[in-house]
């Protein structure tokens, strides 16, 4: 469960706020190429927060959304949007029949689960997706980026790509691609969670705080090159996040 002070800094920041702007760059276009040969109607956001993510992928791809949450915070959020079909609900024990949809979307939910109790999770993603259709995942990566926003935001755990690929292949799921991303700005990362705060030792606080225009518009720009690089069929070998994308077999 995520800390729920941050919905309210999410709400504030995820429109215009560079990490949220390039990420979602950075997903749709691993997406694209993906999704204009399937016959995608229906879709789970499972954890959808602020519901903005689902808002995002419903108004680009027509999907029929639904979107799901444990948490009241961020559920309100979403019915403010308008967003219909909202559900409360644990990701662990999905209210919904097997193979119920097309594609299951969940972007930095897993990470909340204690480490060893993703499968139960995975499972339950696995389950309520249909033969055939499309797992989106998105989860912190690399241990070694732990930070204060880690603590602050109740993150568990964080992966390594191999061990996401072999978590989610234990599912049933084939995996289509899994690359790190937020990669240019990985020495950045490096030294602020691993130089700056444990000398400074500030007390556990969220990272989504809003930056200058002009600061805001620099950050965005490593994510947009990456967009880029990862839209043409290539990996990053490394990166603060891990995308993976798999089919559940027949």
């Amino acid at each position: 469960m995520m800390n729920p002070a941050e919905f309210v800094n999410i709400a504030e920041a995820e429109r215009d706020f560079w990490w949220y702007r390039g990420m979602r760059r950075i997903l749709f276009g691993l997406l694209d190429p993906l999704v204009r040969s399937r016959n995608v109607r229906t879709m789970l956001e499972a954890g959808c927060g602020t519901g903005y993510n689902a808002a995002a992928i419903q108004q680009r791809y027509g999907w029929r959304t639904y979107p799901l949450d444990l948490q009241m915070e961020g559920l309100r959020y979403a019915r403010d949007r308008g967003l219909p079909l909202l559900t409360q609900g644990d990701l662990a024990a999905l209210p919904f029949r097997s193979g119920a949809f097309d594609a299951v979307v969940s972007l930095d939910v897993i990470v909340h689960f204690p480490r060893g109790e993703e499968g139960r999770a995975l499972a339950e993603l696995s389950r309520v997706l249909a033969p055939g259709g499309l797992l989106i995942l998105r989860v912190a990566a690399l241990d070694v980026l732990r930070s204060r926003h880690s603590q602050f935001a109740c993150e568990r755990q964080r992966f390594t790509a191999k061990r996401l690929a072999s978590a989610v292949m234990a599912q049933g799921i084939q995996v289509l691609r899994c690359t790190y991303a937020n990669t240019l700005l990985f020495p950045v990362a490096l030294a602020k969670f691993r130089v700056w705060e444990p000398l400074l030792q500030p007390s556990p606080q969220s990272g989504v705080r809003p930056v200058g225009g002009w600061l805001n518009r620099l950050l965005a720009l490593p994510l947009a090159v990456e967009s880029r690089w990862l839209s043409a069929g290539r990996n990053m070998p490394l990166g603060q996040s891990l995308i993976l994308i798999g089919e559940k077999q027949a």
